[in-house]
């Protein structure tokens, strides 16, 4: 999926983006329509190894998955803006990350209140992380799918 998103952002810088956003995890996936044999008082073993493979599908920030799109940021000097799924030791986040045209990486938000059945698989932001970012194109931050309607 990073080779996909850095053609991506290739074919955007050369069009003059200055700024590029991928889509709610964008890298790690949106398991729509998996329901990873959950149901009241029972999980499936079939559903536990869905998950695991999920799970593994995250990656981990900081890591190496992050110095790789902090890098293509800085290749293509565009300002970043990417979807993941985030691994925090057993939890799974619907994050957010920043990039600079400089490569830095800047930060990160965890969606808040994960909708609906998202409520299963990952965990809850607690607010620390709703980052607006001062960059040379102006302020960066982002709301996550219905974030923006959702009472917290």
């Amino acid at each position: 999926v990073a080779d996909k998103a850095e053609r991506l952002l290739a074919e955007a810088a050369s069009y003059g983006a200055q700024l590029v956003v991928f889509p709610e995890a964008f890298i790690g996936g949106y398991p729509r329509g998996s329901v990873f044999g959950v149901s009241i008082g029972n999980r499936t073993a079939k559903g536990r190894e869905d998950f695991r493979k999920y799970h593994s599908a995250a990656i981990d920030v900081p890591g190496p998955e992050v110095d790789r799109l902090a890098s293509m940021a800085g290749k293509y000097k565009v300002h970043l803006v990417i979807g993941v799924i985030e691994r925090d030791g057993y939890t799974l986040y619907c994050t957010v990350l920043f990039f600079d045209s400089q490569g830095h990486y800047l930060g990160k938000h965890r969606k808040i209140m994960p909708t609906a059945l998202e409520r299963v698989i990952w965990g809850f932001g607690d607010g620390s992380t709703i980052p607006v970012f001062e960059t040379q194109i102006g302020k960066i931050g982002a709301a996550i799918c219905w974030e923006n309607k959702m009472p917290l």
